[in-house]
């Protein structure tokens, strides 16, 4: 984005702040003093992103299942294994996923027990009718 449509988006912002009266400033005022740091925010933003993307939801869902190396996790989704090991990267920086090294192999396993949770959760939401 450039800059002169930042500035933009930023002072639209500003009229509307100047515009908006809290119907109830009570409420406003306890929530405001409840909301999370923006560096956490911006954190959950992140986890979500990474699990934003079809190849890594199911690779997610695979190691919910099992540990298991990039070749099996190649051949369970019919991929090669660069790009897989491409996507085992990005859950690896937002701390999805785990590695194990056994001799020159590598498995992987989630992380912990809240990468399941959240999945399942997500997945829960989306069955609900």
């Amino acid at each position: 984005m450039n800059t002169e449509n930042n500035k933009d988006l930023q002072e639209d912002s500003s009229r509307r702040q100047e515009n908006c009266q809290a119907e109830h400033p009570d409420v406003v005022a306890c929530v405001a003093a409840h909301m999370p740091d923006e560096d956490d925010l911006l954190d959950v933003t992140e986890l979500f992103k990474a699990f934003g993307d079809l190849t890594r939801a199911k690779i997610i869902c695979a190691l919910s299942q099992a540990e298991m190396c990039v070749s099996d996790l190649a051949t369970l989704l019919d991929m090669n294994q660069s790009a897989v090991s491409h996507q085992l990267r990005i859950l690896k920086q937002s701390r999805l996923v785990k590695i194990r090294r056994e001799g020159r192999s590598r498995y992987y396993s989630l992380d912990d027990d809240h990468v399941q949770k959240i999945f399942q959760v997500a997945f829960d939401h989306i069955l609900e009718d």
